[in-house]
């Protein structure tokens, strides 16, 4: 890439989450040269003004989704387009067009898989051609997900022990608002799965955003909404409950896609999961039940029939895009999931990934910010693929470097090995 006025664009930088973007690239993007773009220069220049001197001289730009033209020179003018302007299945796919066919590299915050799914048939194969790096889901939705995985994929290879097997994701600390972002992400897929049924169908594919269908495994049922015990997940959980996790769906599909984009070097016989943890006590099984199955109902009477339901009813008293709780409300949220894997030499690790900081919110903007000056800063440390891409698939390494100074805790532990049988009847 010919060298550009900016290194990164952060886009949408006046809603809620975008300023808590911005205040973190203030904090930690010292290095880079950075703009910030967005639909009203006014309210541009207060969110700058409100950043401190790090970001006094930050050049404001005006873009507005509905303008493509606005798009197209925001992104020939920089080297990455960070964005958090959602739903992207309503606003995203004009700002993928503009990066596809500048050459400039791409991160956003969506978990909305279908609009993963329009990305990848549009503008993968332009993005290739051009060189950029079209990257989804960066923050809470899905790297930890995502990273995990590939943190064990690494620690396996080091080690010599083999494939990736059975692998599952627990997430054992949750504790946060729900992001307004996230709402109307979620409404939006209700909208486009209750009047498509082909996307409902392909929501229903563990391989929905494979690259080539027709070359993943075929491991059986991979399902998203389930309830477990702990023990046939790990010998460390025995006792515990798991439940359906709320993301599984989008983090889960994108895992599986890093796995394919890296030609698949997780392994053959990867197969992924995700659930919450729900505690070991004697209500613990009924929790899981209840929990698992409130999921499966909604998903399903949601996907079908969502314009019959009160939708606007959950639209008035959930969060609205580009609201959010309290300075001390984000701050006193965390979170940490481990990732439990069986190798194919029966090897057994977990990786454990925490933040301090709401996940929707505080330490979401952290994973974006860090994946913006990733993608910015650290081209040495990036893979080699282009098009449209996924966090482990498109800066992994570069990522595990960066987490420690951004107070990640990302790290991996061989486990004991042990005869046990697990659900999917392998030894774990």
């Amino acid at each position: 890439m010919t060298q550009r006025e900016f290194d990164l664009v952060l886009y949408g930088a006046t809603g809620f989450a975008g300023k808590l973007t911005a205040e973190y690239l203030a904090r930690s993007g010292a290095q880079a040269r950075i703009a910030l773009a967005g639909r009203s220069e006014e309210r541009l220049r207060a969110v700058r003004d409100s950043l401190g001197a790090g970001a006094r001289d930050w050049p404001l730009l005006t873009a507005d989704a509905s303008v493509p033209a606005t798009l197209d020179a925001m992104a020939a003018r920089t080297q990455v387009v960070v964005t958090a302007v959602g739903p992207y299945t309503k606003y995203g796919l004009p700002l993928v067009a503009a990066c596809a066919e500048a050459g400039t590299d791409y991160a956003d915050l969506t978990g909305e898989t279908m609009f993963i799914r329009e990305s990848i048939d549009q503008f993968h194969k332009q993005a290739l051609d051009t060189g950029a790096r079209i990257v989804h889901s960066c923050g809470f939705d899905s790297v930890p997900s995502d990273l995990t995985t590939y943190a064990l994929y690494r620690r396996a290879a080091a080690d010599g022990a083999g494939h990736l097997g059975d692998t599952d994701l627990v997430v054992r600390t949750l504790a946060g608002g729900v992001s307004g972002g996230t709402v109307a992400s979620t409404m939006e897929f209700m909208r486009t799965s209750s009047r498509d049924p082909h996307a409902r169908q392909l929501m229903n594919d563990p391989y929905t955003l494979s690259p080539d269908r027709a070359a993943e495994p075929e491991l059986g049922g991979q399902p998203d909404i389930r309830w477990r015990r702990g023990g046939e997940i790990a010998p460390e959980l025995a006792g515990y409950w798991t439940g359906a996790f709320a993301m599984a769906g989008p983090n889960t599909r994108i895992v599986r896609r890093s796995n394919a984009l890296l030609d698949y070097a997780y392994g053959r016989r990867f197969a992924y999961s995700e659930q919450m943890s729900l505690g070991r006590s004697l209500a613990a099984p009924l929790a899981a039940a209840v929990v698992t199955g409130s999921s499966a109902v909604a998903l399903g009477l949601g996907g079908r029939y969502f314009d019959r339901l009160p939708a606007t009813l959950v639209e008035r008293v959930a969060p609205k895009p580009g609201t959010g709780p309290s300075e001390q409300t984000r701050m006193r949220g965390r979170y940490r999931v481990e990732t439990y894997t069986t190798t194919s030499s029966g090897a057994r690790y977990v990786a454990s990934m925490a933040q301090q900081g709401d996940p929707g919110y505080q330490a979401t903007a952290v994973l974006l910010g860090e994946c913006g000056l990733a993608l910015a800063l650290d081209r040495d440390k990036l893979s080699d693929l282009r098009g449209v891409l996924t966090p482990a698939a498109a800066m992994g390494d570069a990522l595990l470097a960066r987490f420690p100074a951004a107070d990640v805790q990302l790290e991996t532990t061989a486990l004991r090995r042990t005869e046990m049988i697990g659900a999917r009847g392998t030894p774990v």
